[in-house]
């Protein structure tokens, strides 16, 4: 049996103004085949993953491109083309019985709507015969090509993503199965109407995952997904989809997809709470009596393919005077160059952030002093590892800032610790991210609190400009099922 292996990766925010192009991709990361011979990171966890197992078996392994990139705008044309193209040669070549793609599901490109779906379309005219799965970020837009045209699909079932090696496991057993004649994978999908961040650590969406993953057991399922969708990303299926895969039972399939679909319906009115604003965020922080208090700045998350370089909350924390405050990762190259010029001691005055246009948000212009520097620095997501390029510890008037250069949201408390900066004593810590912190701030924090700050992807699901999804979807719609 031979198994090849590879990955394409981004999400798209269709509203933000930064495109994604090589540049991108090389700083993210780009394997020419040897993604596993290096050490094992977020973006390549699950094709560490394929070769163990594929090799436990005796199986001959061939591995493609593993490329990444940090989500941001539509990726140009030639640098997808250029991308995909690499994989269906290597496929081609190599002629393997099942081809296993770590994907995202949300990436589209110039001329390209659907990225992925067009990816296992062209492998799947290439090799008729082959076994093709692939996994997917859970805020991905399910498509019929992803569909019709793979022989099976599995999403994450955690946000924050935590469960990559899971998954990737279950996807490599459903396709090894599959390829040696065990099972007949057949999939369905059931349309929620809904446009929600659903996370699953507390509350109804933890109740939900845990009852969908007992459901996995009965006869006939191989797997049970849930597509949440991504909000900022323009596509018609953009929204919330369930999908099964279950053993040759097409009937099945349609079943329980819409049962567990119509079971997370149920639970709109719950999940769809309402998240403060700055003033109000600010004034609850001040109140709490459990430290330290972790405050997300939920629309300037890199992860969402926002800047990372918004100062609304910043600003109004410095306009308070609030101090011992910890705040970051700002993305700003060209402040952290200006911070690794004058060195460790220094003091200089800083414009910082404000700088990607206006959802970033006025520059702020600060007397800071470089408390350290750092290289190579990583924190991680889940068990995995994730690079923070250069990056700088700056403290003004009692708040410390951490910026960097190489753009990503803060999952982990080592983006502050690592560079000495100790949380334990700080009364508010502020992090650039949607969900995803809560893996890793969760266990140290004393009080949480989700800010809708103004940013370039706003938790105002109702008021998105979309061009082309339909305004058919829960929360613009009381009851779109209905």
């Amino acid at each position: 049996m031979k198994l090849l292996i590879a990955g394409l990766a981004t999400e798209t925010n269709s509203f933000s103004p930064m495109p994604t192009g090589r540049l991108s991709f090389e700083e993210g990361g780009i394997f020419h085949g040897d993604a596993t011979r290096h050490p094992v990171s977020y973006q390549t966890g699950a094709l560490h993953r394929w070769r163990a197992a594929a090799q436990d078996k005796g199986w001959e392994v061939v591995e493609s491109l593993s490329a990444w990139a940090q989500p941001s705008g539509p990726t140009v044309r030639h640098v997808y083309e250029g991308l995909r193209d690499e994989i269906l040669r290597d496929a081609a070549a190599a002629r393997p019985d099942l081809v296993l793609l770590s994907l995202h599901g949300a990436m589209i490109a110039d001329g390209h709507d659907d990225c992925e779906g067009d990816l296992i379309a062209q492998l799947r005219e290439a090799l008729p015969d082959a076994v093709i799965g692939g996994l997917l970020d859970p805020h991905c837009h399910l498509t019929e090509a992803m569909l019709t045209k793979s022989t099976a699909l599995v999403a994450y079932k955690e946000y924050p993503h935590v469960d990559v090696p899971a998954r990737a496991d279950d996807l490599f057993a459903i396709c090894a199965d599959a390829a040696e004649g065990k099972t007949r994978p057949v999939m369905a999908e059931f349309d929620c109407r809904m446009i929600l961040a659903m996370p699953t650590p507390v509350g109804p969406m933890r109740d939900f995952v845990d009852r969908m993953i007992a459901r996995e057991a009965e006869p006939g399922v191989l797997s049970l997904s849930v597509a949440h969708g991504f909000p900022w990303g323009d596509h018609p299926r953009t929204g919330t989809r369930a999908f099964a895969v279950t053993d040759g039972d097409a009937a099945l399939a349609a079943r329980m997809a819409e049962e567990i679909g119509r079971d997370l319906y149920g639970l709109r009115h719950d999940l769809h709470t309402k998240i403060a604003d700055i003033p109000q965020a600010l004034d609850a922080a001040e109140a709490a009596d459990e430290a330290p208090v972790v405050m997300a700045d939920m629309s300037d998350n890199a992860g969402g393919g926002a800047p990372s370089d918004a100062t609304f909350l910043l600003r109004a924390i410095l306009e308070r005077g609030l101090t011992n405050v910890a705040t970051g990762i700002f993305w700003d190259p060209v402040a952290l160059r200006m911070c690794r010029e004058a060195g460790e001691g220094a003091t200089l005055r800083l414009r910082l952030g404000g700088k990607m246009g206006p959802m970033s948000g006025h520059p702020l212009d600060l007397t800071v002093t470089v408390r350290k520097l750092a290289s190579g620095l990583t924190q991680r997501f889940g068990d995995l590892p994730v690079s923070l390029g250069e990056s700088a510890w700056i403290e003004t008037e009692g708040v410390d800032i951490v910026l960097n250069d190489t753009r990503t949201q803060t999952f982990h408390p080592e983006a502050f610790t690592g560079l000495g900066i100790p949380l334990h004593e700080r009364r508010i810590v502020c992090v650039k991210s949607s969900n995803h912190w809560q893996a890793g701030f969760r266990p140290i924090a004393g009080t949480l609190i989700p800010v809708a700050t103004p940013g370039a992807i706003t938790p105002a699901f109702a008021d998105i400009p979309y061009a082309r999804r339909a305004r058919d979807y829960f929360p613009l719609l009381e009851d779109p099922l209905a």
